[in-house]
């Protein structure tokens, strides 16, 4: 794929309570899309952070620019999977790259999972020789994304690894690009217990209708 070329890239980086990692993830997914010379855009979807998080994501539009940073909030949390489904509807590239806002998926990564090939769904690998199925760093040409997401009924954490598991059943490949996976950089783990409990039962579902 040619840098500079006709595809665009839209990351949709969903928040809640971001508000010290925010700035730091946008200006690296911006300088890593203007060094390789591809089109972007960012959609922040922000479930209502009591932190302020909203409130530096409307700075950053600013800084930026609305069409390179597009606030998107909901007014609370809904889930993962709800909130990918909501930046779709905003999102005019023909790539989305979907990753976690607290600096565990460094953008520099990118570039890579783009020159693995533009028929590639991208996954990664946090440590060598083991897919990770539930990892949320990875590329997507945007109809693909669109056709799994009708398929999937997965709406919490275990939703990641339901499009894997539909993409593989509607027989699209799957590239993999190793990465160094971080632990978040500021504030806490939100895997409660009660999105553990749900992330259990999603698999047994996901188990049954597979």
């Amino acid at each position: 794929m040619a840098a500079g070329g006709a595809d665009k890239f839209s990351v949709l980086l969903p928040t809640y309570n971001e508000r010290e990692n925010l700035p730091l993830v946008v200006w690296l997914l911006a300088r890593t899309f203007c060094e390789s010379g591809n089109n972007f855009e960012i959609i922040i979807i922000d479930d209502g952070s009591p932190d302020g998080t909203q409130e530096i994501a409307e700075q950053l539009e600013k800084i930026y620019g609305s069409d390179k940073i597009l606030l998107r909030p909901r007014a609370r949390k809904l889930g993962l999977g709800t909130a990918y489904i909501h930046g779709m509807k905003h999102a005019t590239g023909n790539f989305i790259v979907i990753m976690d806002a607290d600096l565990s998926h460094h953008p520099k990564f990118i570039p890579e999972f783009i020159s693995r090939g533009a028929n590639f769904i991208t996954q990664v690998l946090l440590r060598p020789g083991a897919s990770d199925l539930t990892g949320s760093f990875r590329l997507y040409r945007k109809e693909v994304l669109q056709k799994l997401m009708e398929k999937c009924v997965s709406k919490g954490y275990v939703f990641q690894m339901e499009m894997i598991v539909r993409a593989r059943q509607l027989g699209y490949t799957i590239g993999e690009v190793p990465i160094s996976f971080v632990d978040r950089v500021y504030g806490e783990s939100k895997l409660g217990g009660n999105e553990i409990v749900s992330f259990l039962k999603g698999l047994l579902t996901l188990f049954a209708t597979t």
